[in-house]
């Protein structure tokens, strides 16, 4: 049986493929049902360059959260990330 997953809106996680923290994240993701659209920055600097624009700094895990008025917050932290996954996003 396929499992669930739960796309959700206005989120991107920006990171790379051999980051261990990105790979937490990104477990913690998967586990929860979650679909998240991922932001490469190595093989996409352009991602990059959004991410620095908008955060203030190359460091990942960082999830961009779009909120329905427009505004947006980073979160820099791998259990800053997964806190706010299970508390806000979990299906």
């Amino acid at each position: 049986m396929a499992r669930k997953t739960k796309q959700v809106k206005g989120h991107q996680l920006y990171c790379y493929s051999t980051c261990m923290y990105c790979a937490v994240v990104r477990f913690a993701i998967w586990r929860l049902g979650l679909k998240i659209p991922l932001r490469d920055i190595i093989f996409q600097p352009g991602n990059n360059a959004e991410l620095i624009a908008g955060g203030g700094k190359s460091q990942v895990p960082c999830l961009r959260v779009e909120n329905e008025g427009g505004g947006v917050r980073w979160i820099y932290e791998t259990t800053e990330i997964i806190r706010y996954i299970k508390t806000e996003l979990a299906v």
